[in-house]
């Protein structure tokens, strides 16, 4: 029971680190990298604690990212909501990966995700955007291993009872 309370708010905490590394304002040439946090964060803790993560999590924290980010509302409880679903349809496949084969499968994720983004774009009327808009789904991809990694020892840290 204790563990289980420990690992949300090691979820409810990486899900606000995420956020605020959403928000945090960068140059224009860096801002077109920014990765997905959110997406990345939520794909780790579906793929390793599926039991904590749906699709009602999904909706709430892309609700919430909504209102923090000051974008149309549902833009991100849908990415979210579509990116959890296919991470839960996949999960049992996905979880034999390595995390640098995992990388590739978050690539699609990501990819994905722009696409239904560009979906939502062209419906409100917004220009296409540039070839740079490709970029974050490939910086996610190239930082998914560490983030992997890092998370997973945040994850298991909250497991290992202290002295």
């Amino acid at each position: 029971m204790m563990r289980h309370v420990e690992s949300r708010r090691s979820l409810v905490l990486v899900a606000a680190a995420a956020m605020l590394l959403t928000l945090l304002p960068l140059p224009a040439s860096l801002d077109a990298l920014r990765p997905y946090w959110v997406g990345l964060v939520l794909i780790y803790w579906v793929l390793e604690v599926q039991d904590m993560v749906g699709l009602g999590t999904a909706f709430l924290v892309g609700l919430l990212l909504d209102l923090l980010t000051g974008s149309l509302m549902g833009l991100n409880a849908l990415r979210l909501v579509i990116m959890v679903y296919l991470v839960l349809r996949f999960r049992a496949r996905l979880r034999f990966f390595t995390p640098w084969q995992q990388a590739l499968s978050v690539l699609a994720l990501l990819v994905n995700d722009r696409i239904i983004l560009l979906w939502i774009a062209s419906l409100v009327g917004e220009p296409l955007p540039t070839w740079q808009y490709w970029l974050p789904p490939l910086v996610g991809t190239a930082i998914w291993p560490w983030l992997f990694l890092l998370l997973d020892r945040i994850r298991v840290g909250v497991r290992r009872p202290t002295a």
